[in-house]
């Protein structure tokens, strides 16, 4: 396993990798600003080992994203770029920090009775079903604080037409358990080759909350790792929380560090 420092390297490489096949970068003093469909989106980060970024880089960045049609957003690891959360938040932009972890050594765990996992194809009918429940996390409906959302409703159909691209030539892997025909949890990873070796980026793990409690998240969070490691010598994560950190040192990840992110407040 390469030093912590080496670790934080091969995280800002393949951040600067991930985007380019998409979306060729423009500078903004020492920030790279990926500027592609809006349908899948990727945040400005700095160039790798820069140390210092003023607040008028972080407002070129921003101009750069809104004239594009993109979200403003920028990401960053925060021991590889410390002046950036204040420069981002002196540009009007709100910070957050979250836990950065690697997989250290992979606990494999096995999933409850009865639950089945299977990978996700480019041309499964339910890929946006998976992919709303990903990305809302199975979260609980909101009309009357009842329910659960089983429905995801429309899909984003351009962002849909994008991950099956993706999936269909392996640069997205998605990963779904199954209990009595219904998805109880969601993974997905992001492999990317940098200077010839492959590196991974864990993207998302939801599970529903009527399934929480029993391991099934994490035993799927455990077979996507174990799947991502049989080409990637790297693996790694930003956690949403301290407490979801937490469930992610039980399959294996150790912390490295933070993820800075910064984006408009909400309105």
């Amino acid at each position: 396993m390469p030093t912590r420092p080496g670790l934080l390297d091969r995280v800002e490489q393949y951040a600067v990798a991930a985007s380019l096949p998409d979306a060729p970068p423009v500078a903004a003093g020492p920030l790279e600003v990926p500027i592609g469909p809006p349908a899948w989106p990727f945040p400005a980060r700095p160039r790798p080992g820069t140390r210092e970024v003023t607040g008028d880089d972080v407002r070129a960045a921003v101009a750069l994203q809104e004239e594009a049609g993109l979200p403003a957003a920028v990401e960053w690891v925060v021991e590889r770029t410390p002046t950036l959360g204040a420069a981002a938040r002196e540009a009007g932009l709100l910070v957050t920090e979250f836990p950065l972890l690697v997989a250290d050594e992979p606990v494999e765990l096995l999933l409850p009775h009865g639950v089945r996992l299977y990978l996700v194809g480019g041309e499964d009918p339910r890929l946006p079903h998976y992919q709303h429940l990903l990305e809302s996390g199975f979260a609980p409906h909101v009309e009357g604080g009842a329910g659960l959302l089983d429905d995801p409703g429309p899909p984003d159909e351009a962002r849909t037409a994008v991950l099956r691209e993706r999936v269909a030539t392996g640069r997205t892997v998605v990963m779904v358990a199954v209990e009595d025909g219904e998805p109880v949890a969601v993974g997905a990873h992001q492999p990317v080759d940098v200077d010839g070796a492959e590196i991974s980026e864990v993207v998302g793990v939801a599970s529903s909350p009527r399934r929480r409690g029993r391991g099934v998240g994490a035993a799927l969070a455990s077979a996507l790792v174990a799947q991502a490691r049989e080409t990637a010598e790297l693996v790694f994560l930003t956690a949403g929380d301290d407490d979801v950190a937490r469930v992610y040192e039980r399959v294996g990840f150790a912390w490295l560090g933070s993820t800075g992110v910064a984006a408009r407040p909400p309105a």
